[in-house]
């Protein structure tokens, strides 16, 4: 009876949108008289951030600090239309459409602001300070907010956008079966370490390792947070987490979190994550998709560092030690026969 060690890998790639008879996501941006702007969506943010990424899309394009950009997700009766927060494409989609309509609210601006400081607009810039100013001159310069109160209480003009991102669908070749279903596709590779007890069949993650290529990291430490958290779930769905055993028959499944199994903080490794930017042409500042993939690798990566520790081949989830000393026995078997 001992503890084994072992080390297992796997690779994933995943798909930015999906290809469904079109996928578009909407925009609205406006400025307030206070120089503050809105952005608009009916894209939820389920806690990966989109509000944070859209806020900074749209300050990047306007030129001003993003502590200027309120970001309402509103609700589809109010707001104009998402397909949806699914298939890692939040960041592609809605980026897109923010910066297509952060551009056009931009444009206004500066002709709101040309008027008003008597020059041309093409002679204008912003300063990321909230400032627009004249190009090459720090002295000739007008303040967003003034920019913003000359537009709603003088020149009585709206400073809007409106932006829209959408990837038409595509149909396969019917000779060759080609298509392009999806946007772009981030890829990954996760290598973890664990530890199997023979005895007992209790599986233990030592390390998790993984590196991703995403396009480029509009929020660096988002996109860390999103690996840790994407590590968690990984090893959630690989050793704890199942649905109701005799599901459909709820009468034997759990009825709260403290029936339902998942790792707590001691079952929880050290998690290193490195990311690789290769920005995508068609991506917002370059940005693809990462949400979802942060919990494929971990599984299978898991279940083949557990092969390597012991033997054991366990391809269903969750790997329970019950399921690893079934394994275990099963390849004892297997080698007393061969």
């Amino acid at each position: 009876m001992a503890k084994h060690f072992g080390r297992g890998f796997a690779a994933v790639n995943y798909p930015t949108g999906m290809n469904l008879g079109g996928d578009p996501s909407q925009a609205l941006v406006h400025a307030t008289p206070t120089g503050v702007f809105s952005v608009v969506l009916s894209s939820v943010d389920l806690g990966q951030g989109i509000k944070t990424i859209a806020a900074q899309c749209a300050a990047e394009v306007l030129g001003l600090p993003v502590e200027n950009v309120l970001v309402d997700t509103a609700d589809t009766d109010t707001g104009p239309h998402c397909m949806g927060t699914f298939a890692s494409r939040g960041t592609h989609r809605v980026g897109n459409a923010v910066i297509m309509a952060a551009r056009e609210a931009r444009e206004v601006m500066l002709e709101v602001a040309a008027e008003e400081m008597e020059v041309d607009a093409a002679d204008l810039e912003t300063d990321g300070t909230g400032f627009v100013k004249l190009k090459g001159s720090e002295e000739k310069k007008i303040s967003i907010m003034d920019v913003a109160l000359a537009a709603h209480f003088k020149q009585g003009r709206t400073i809007s956008g409106r932006g829209m991102f959408m990837k038409p669908r595509n149909y396969p070749d019917p000779e060759t079966g080609a298509m392009d279903p999806d946007s772009a596709q981030s890829h990954a590779c996760t290598v973890v370490d664990v530890s199997v007890d023979d005895e007992t069949g209790e599986v233990e993650v030592l390390k998790l390792q993984s590196v991703y290529e995403l396009g480029r990291a509009l929020n660096p430490a988002m996109v860390h947070q999103q690996i840790t958290g994407g590590a968690w779930m990984g090893i959630s769905h690989a050793l704890y987490e199942t649905t109701e055993p005799y599901y459909p028959d709820r009468s034997h499944g759990p009825v709260s979190f403290s029936d339902y199994l998942m790792p707590g903080p001691s079952d929880t490794p050290p998690v290193t994550s490195v990311v690789i930017e290769r920005p995508v042409a068609n991506g917002p500042f370059g940005g693809k998709g990462i949400g979802e993939m942060t919990a494929n690798s971990p599984i299978p990566a898991i279940a083949n560092a557990i092969f390597d520790a012991c033997g054991a081949r366990v391809e269903e989830l969750p790997i329970t030690p019950e399921r690893v000393l079934r394994a275990l026995d099963a390849a004892r078997e297997t080698a007393v026969e061969a």
